[in-house]
Formats: C-alpha cells, structure tokens, sequence
C-alpha cells in the first residue's frame, strides 16, 4: 500500500493496481485528488490492469464524479484497462443518476 494523498477529509491509497479512496470527496480536495491519481496511472506500464475503489467516499458530490471519469481517460491515455470501479452505495445512486454506469466498469452490489 501507497499513500498517494492525505488531506483533513479525504485519503488516496494505491493498494497493487488500484487506487482507494476513503472519506468525503468534495470539490475542495478534488483537483489534488485528481492530479495524484492521474500521476499514478501515469507511472504505470501500459496494459496493466487497474481498478478504482471509491466504497469508502462519503458525503458524496459531482466532484467525485468528475475525480472518477478524468481518472477514467487517464488510464485510458496511459494504455490501462480499467478492470473495475467499486463506488459506495451513495456514489453508485449519483452515478446512476448521471448515466455513467455506460461508460464505466461499475461492479454491482453483489460483486
């Protein structure tokens, strides 16, 4: 496991090819949430498999998603296949919402 970023609110881990992230995703801390997902996907070799683990954000807003789909196209930039997103039941509903299930590996509750 790698910390990737700590803030007050907001925790990114690189756990072997997924990036975790725990506590409230809001638009104060999602530029650097961002920023340090897409310089680990970067550093990635192309090919690798990754996932994203967002079952631990809370306090859900926009800014998650927006965090979620700019890692999305830098994996996709670096050559990464995004295997699969894990999303907390309030981020899921938000997702949902928005269409994104479409464009995402999204896991469904029961995975």
């Amino acid at each position: 496991m790698t910390r990737l970023l700590e803030g007050a609110d907001v925790c990114l881990e690189a756990h072997g090819s997924a990036l975790k992230v725990e506590g409230r995703v809001g638009f104060e801390a999602a530029a650097d949430l961002a920023e340090a997902g897409r310089g680990w996907l970067a550093s990635q070799p192309a090919g690798t498999r990754v996932s994203f683990d967002l079952t631990g954000v809370a306090d859900v807003s926009s800014a998650a998603l927006s965090v979620l789909l700019e890692w999305a196209r830098a994996a996709r930039t670096a050559g990464l296949k995004l295997q699969a997103v894990r999303l907390s039941p309030a981020l899921r509903r938000l997702t949902d919402l928005a269409g994104l299930e479409r464009l995402l590996p999204v896991e469904s509750d029961a995975a």
